[in-house]
């Protein structure tokens, strides 16, 4: 349903007034908290946690294929890992938490009255545009819509299963957010939740519209500049809008501020830089999520959120979560290779709480560093005998019909000084091209990775290593370093076939046979 922002405004006042009556002087006080423009630190008994409970949430860490944990009480970071090949200073997609960066500056919008309200008609916005499929239902569409996921566009994302139709679609269109104002209406808006990030899309667009910047650019006057971000490569659509909906690159530290932003209800420093009802209305989020991985999931303002617990999370495709904790003061970020139980994460990080006051020191706090040191540290793997089959292979090019293993050709040179893997792979843009791909492996059960990226190109590093498992068959273990993927590819040479073996998008078995190019 359409929130009433002017009789929210009174009852947040209302519920406001006396809390920030009595915490103004303590904020005032504690203005040295903010990261300005980095964290400062503590060990976890300074802020009342305890150090024995984070150890055991950095060794789950890596069984959940994390890249990062982090971990701030009172403004201050209290655990900081990272898990090799991943560093803690290299920038990492955080996928779809780039939505809740977009309806930041939606807030921020709003707070400056250039968005006159959140009920305001989307269509309005796109008065020079042609639009499919204008009904009642369309007309009726609002901002707050959009923000909710209760927009009604029929849409196909794979939320909760499916085939991420839409997306691809919208992903292969030379104007993305055409593509999203066409589509059908399959509910009225306000009427039922389903995850769009065509909605996130349309929201960065309308970000250009009113204020001539894109996303990226406004963030960089009005969020990140004054967060101390100076780091935040943004993916662009074909026409140049910030993709809304996912895209943007930002440092673990970085992550946490906008957490932190949210955490001390949305002020920094001296500044106000949203509105109170904005933040009470993501901290108390209303519309059910219909999850069926979690029934107590809710939504709001492209925030997901547990209120049994009091905690929202900005949440992108494979843990690239910055999760707020307001009871106990904490932000909490992880980015990973794969999926996390959001609910068991909050409770293990509500569970190291201990007190609002100090604890005594304690033997824990040198196990929990050296916890740290070993998630950093890469482990090497085991290494195989090399099979007479490894030089009759390395060298051929292998292809693969089209279809679900993405890969067009691979070839695998093994035997020289400088072990590199080459593969192409579909454009996915509406060209219909290729795109080369190659890295150095690693056969002595150590990565190796490619060149360092350009700063503001974080979507190419890679790191690579292989290993003989039999007599024919070889093991690759590819990451995809600050993008939150990991792949291992099976590769069973005979003849000249090769099956290949891997795991699609959602953990599917995939097993496809290649054959030898002439």
């Amino acid at each position: 349903m359409v929130r009433l922002r002017i009789d929210v405004l009174l009852v947040a006042a209302a519920l406001f007034a006396g809390l920030f009556a009595d915490t103004a002087s303590a904020e005032d006080t504690s203005l040295s908290r903010f990261p300005r423009p980095g964290w400062a630190t503590a060990s976890p008994e300074e802020e009342g946690m305890d150090s024995a409970a984070l150890t055991k949430l950095v060794a789950a860490g890596k069984t959940m294929r994390f890249d990062s944990l982090l971990v701030t009480r009172h403004g201050r970071v209290v655990l900081d890992a990272s898990y090799a090949p991943y560093k803690d200073d290299e920038l990492h997609i955080i996928n779809s938490s780039t939505k809740a960066v977009v309806a930041t500056l939606i807030a921020m919008l709003l707070k400056d009255g250039v968005l006159d309200s959140l009920d305001h008609p989307v269509l309005d916005f796109f008065g020079d545009r042609k639009i499919d499929n204008v009904d009642a239902r369309k007309q009726a569409l609002t901002v707050q819509h959009l923000l909710n996921m209760t927009s009604g566009f029929d849409w196909d994302e794979g939320y909760d299963g499916g085939a991420e139709t839409s997306l691809y679609e919208m992903g292969r269109s030379p104007d993305w957010v055409q593509y999203v104002l066409d589509r059908p209406m399959a509910h009225a808006p306000g009427e039922t939740f389903y995850y769009n990030s065509g909605n996130s899309h349309l929201l960065s667009a309308i970000i250009t519209k009113l204020t001539g910047k894109s996303a990226e650019d406004f963030a960089k006057e009005r969020l990140f500049g004054p967060l101390g971000i100076t780091e935040h490569p943004w993916f662009k659509d074909p026409k140049g809008i910030s993709a809304g909906g996912f895209g943007l690159a930002l440092k673990p530290r970085d992550m946490a501020k906008i957490g932190y932003l949210y955490l001390r209800h949305g002020r920094w420093g001296e500044q106000q830089l949203l509105p109170l009802d904005w933040i009470e209305a993501v901290n108390h989020a209303t519309v059910s999520m219909n999850a069926t991985f979690d029934p107590g999931l809710s939504y709001a303002d492209q925030f997901w959120a547990l209120p049994d617990k009091h905690v929202f999370m900005a949440v992108g495709y494979h843990c690239q979560v910055i999760m707020v904790l307001p009871d106990p003061d904490i932000v909490a970020v992880m980015t990973a290779r794969n999926f996390c139980p959001f609910r068991k994460l909050a409770n293990e990080i509500l569970a190291a709480v201990k007190s609002n006051e100090a604890l005594p020191a304690n033997e824990a706090k040198e196990a929990l560093a050296a916890a740290i040191g070993e998630a950093a540290t890469e482990t090497r793997g085991t290494v195989g005998s090399v099979p007479d089959i490894a030089a009759t292979i390395s060298g051929k090019t292998y292809t693969f019909p089209p279809g679900p293993l993405g890969i067009n050709t691979i070839t695998l040179n093994l035997t020289g000084p400088e072990p590199q893997v080459t593969w192409d792979i579909p454009s996915r843009d509406r060209t219909g091209g290729t795109v080369h791909l190659q890295s150095p492996i690693g056969l002595d059960g150590l990565y190796r990775k490619t060149a360092p990226p350009h700063p503001w190109q974080p979507y190419v590093y890679r790191a690579m290593k292989g290993n003989w498992i039999d007599a024919t068959t070889f093991a690759i273990d590819v990451q995809f370093i600050g993008q939150g993927e990991e792949r291992n590819w099976r590769l069973t040479f005979d003849g000249d076939k090769v099956m290949f073996r891997t795991k699609g998008r959602y953990g599917k078995d995939l097993a496809i046979e290649g054959q030898a190019a002439p």
